[in-house]
C-alpha cells in the first residue's frame, strides 16, 4: 500500500470510529508507529484530523460539518427512533428536556396534543415547533446559540438546567460504546448534555445505529446514568447485547 493510501485510509478509519490510537492503526495497517506518526502528521496538516496523546481525533471543522449534515441522513431510521421515544413518557402531565440534534429534534412532530407538557429546550428548531402547541408550557433555556448545532450553550445554559428537575430527559449523543459511555466532540456541548443527564429523573438517549460503536472525545455519561437507549433495527444482537449487559434498556424501533 503507497502512502498515500495508507493516510487515506487512516483518515477514514478516524472519521468512522471518532478516535483511534496509534498502536491500533499500527497493527491494523503492519507498519511501524513511527510511520503512523509520520502519516497523522500530514493528515493533520491538510485539516482532517487532530493529533491527541496516543493517536487522533476528527478535526473541529470535520466533525461540524457533518453534523450539519446530519439532519438529511437516515430519516426513515430517526423517524422511528422519535415515535418510539415519546411513547416511554410518562402517563398525563408530564415535564421533560429536549436535547438538539437530528434525531431528537423530530420529537417535537411527534408529542401528544391530548395531554399537557412542559418542555424545556434549548434547541431552537424544536422551540419554534413547538411555540404554537397550545398543551405545551414551552420554556427556552439562555446560552450562546451555536450556529452548528442551533443549540444554547454555554454557563447560562448549565446554571438553567442545574436548576432544574424533571421527569425524563431525551438526549442525543455523537458516539455510544460500554467503554466509554456517550460523548461528543464539543465540550460546551457535552457540559450541556451533563448538566441534561444530571436534571431528569429518567434519562433516554435517541441514537440511530451508526452512532454505536462510536467514540468522541468529550463523554458527557456513563452508561449507568442512562436509562433506555431508543435505536434502529440495524443495531446488531450483538451490541444490543452488550449494552443490556451494561444495565441500559435497549428498545428497537
Amino acid at each position: 500500500m503507497y502512502a498515500e493510501e495508507r493516510q487515506q485510509a487512516i483518515a477514514d478509519s478516524v472519521l468512522r470510529h471518532g478516535r483511534v490510537s496509534v498502536t491500533e492503526l499500527a497493527s491494523s495497517f503492519e507498519v511501524t508507529t513511527e510511520t503512523v506518526r509520520r502519516d497523522l502528521s500530514a493528515l493533520e496538516q491538510t485539516g482532517l484530523i487532530r493529533r491527541v496523546h496516543g493517536g487522533a481525533v476528527p478535526s473541529r471543522s470535520v466533525m461540524e460539518t457533518r453534523l450539519a449534515e446530519r439532519d438529511e441522513a437516515r430519516t426513515e431510521e430517526k423517524a422511528r427512533i422519535a415515535r418510539a421515544a415519546v411513547g416511554l413518557l410518562p402517563p398525563g402531565q408530564a415535564s421533560l428536556l429536549i436535547d438538539a440534534g437530528s434525531t431528537v429534534g423530530r420529537l417535537a412532530a411527534h408529542l401528544p396534543h391530548d395531554r399537557n407538557l412542559m418542555v424545556f429546550t434549548h434547541a431552537l428548531t424544536t422551540a419554534v415547533r413547538l411555540g404554537q402547541s397550545s398543551n405545551v408550557e414551552l420554556h427556552v433555556l439562555p446560552g450562546r446559540v451555536r450556529s452548528a448545532t442551533q443549540a444554547a450553550v454555554g454557563a447560562d445554559t448549565v446554571a438553567a438546567l442545574e436548576r432544574l428537575r424533571v421527569e425524563i430527559a431525551f438526549v442525543g449523543t455523537n458516539g455510544l460504546t460500554v467503554r466509554h459511555g456517550l460523548s461528543t466532540p464539543d465540550s460546551e456541548e457535552a457540559a450541556a448534555k451533563r448538566a441534561m443527564v444530571a436534571a431528569a429523573d429518567r434519562v433516554v438517549v435517541l441514537a440511530d445505529a451508526d452512532k454505536l460503536g462510536q467514540e468522541h472525545p468529550v463523554r458527557f455519561a456513563s452508561l449507568e446514568e442512562v436509562d433506555t437507549l431508543v435505536t434502529d433495527a440495524r443495531v446488531s444482537d450483538r451490541d444490543v447485547s452488550r449494552l443490556e449487559s451494561a444495565g441500559l434498556t435497549v428498545v428497537v424501533a
